[in-house]
């Protein structure tokens, strides 16, 4: 090999590891909270793994998830989000297959008035609770979900407004996951007393991935290989735990009714057969890096 291409190649590699990666996420309309917090972090510790060099940064306008979505595809402001899979988005944009909540956003606990909580003791059986109209974002893919296992959802916006409709009786539960229903109980100010349903839940395969423009091929290999590394090393797992134990113990699992449902638009590529990517009921004890 000449002297020539020696010093081309050593200039490449020092170029490309000294090369800064500008990551740009979609700033949430939303109050701020776990499930926006846990995926930054996540992603900067998978970054980290890498040993590349790298700006983190949120987009400078508010985006609520669909607009966050189209600018993806589009390529315009951002080029990381995270959301749900389904069969749509996996076409419209590349996914990360690695659940980032370990398929947690799939257990839902149900958000309920106080004078619904007498009603909701007399629910024996799934086809008592399907009776009942959930509330559920208009364009979440969890809508479809609900939709396909016989509910009559109401669907509006946001959040917030979601909320704001439970309290005023225009829907029966909001099922929300286990790492949002708490923070967003405690953040409510509907004048309704809004509570969480003690001894019921629905539960359905679900994954949120991270998802990258379909042109954006490097940076997809780039979070993967971060986030496999992680997952290796333990670290992915300890994340898991220190952010999301203390939630998974607050909803008394082992006490609970889980009516299982199922996700027709769960893609056939999801991996459903890497055990130590989906949380099972329990939290495991995270190997020591």
């Amino acid at each position: 090999m000449n002297k020539t291409l020696v010093v081309f190649i050593l200039l490449f590699s020092v170029n490309a590891q000294s090369a800064s990666w500008q990551i740009t996420f979609p700033r949430s309309i939303e109050t701020p909270s776990t499930i926006d917090e846990y995926p930054i972090q996540l992603l900067a510790l998978a970054l980290d793994q890498t040993g590349v060099n790298y700006q983190l940064k949120p987009s400078d306008n508010s985006l609520s998830k669909s607009k966050a979505l189209d600018r993806l595809q589009d390529n315009r402001e951002i080029n990381v989000v995270w959301g749900m899979t389904n069969v749509q988005r996996e076409k419209d944009l590349l996914p990360i297959r690695i659940p980032i909540f370990k398929g947690l956003i799939g257990w839902r606990l149900l958000l309920i008035r106080e004078d619904m909580a007498e009603r909701f003791t007399y629910i024996q059986q799934f086809e008592h609770l399907v009776k009942l109209s959930p509330l559920q974002g208009r364009d979440w893919p969890d809508t479809k979900i609900l939709q396909s296992n016989g509910f009559d959802v109401i669907t509006e916006r946001t959040q917030t407004s979601l909320i704001k409709m439970l309290g005023r009786a225009q829907g029966d539960f909001f099922p929300r996951s286990i790492i949002e229903i708490w923070d967003e109980l405690e953040n409510t100010d509907v004048e309704n007393n809004i509570q969480v349903q003690p001894s019921l839940g629905i539960r359905y395969p679900a994954a949120i991935y991270f998802f990258v423009n379909q042109k954006s091929v490097p940076l997809a290999n780039l979070i993967k290989k971060g986030l496999e590394k992680a997952i290796e090393n333990g670290t992915y797992e300890a994340l898991f735990v220190e952010h999301y134990k203390t939630y998974i113990d607050k909803t008394q699992i082992e006490s609970r009714t889980f009516y299982p449902l199922e996700n027709a638009f769960l893609p056939e590529e999801t991996p459903l057969d890497r055990k130590e990517l989906w949380f099972d009921g329990k939290v495991n004890a995270p190997v020591e890096p």
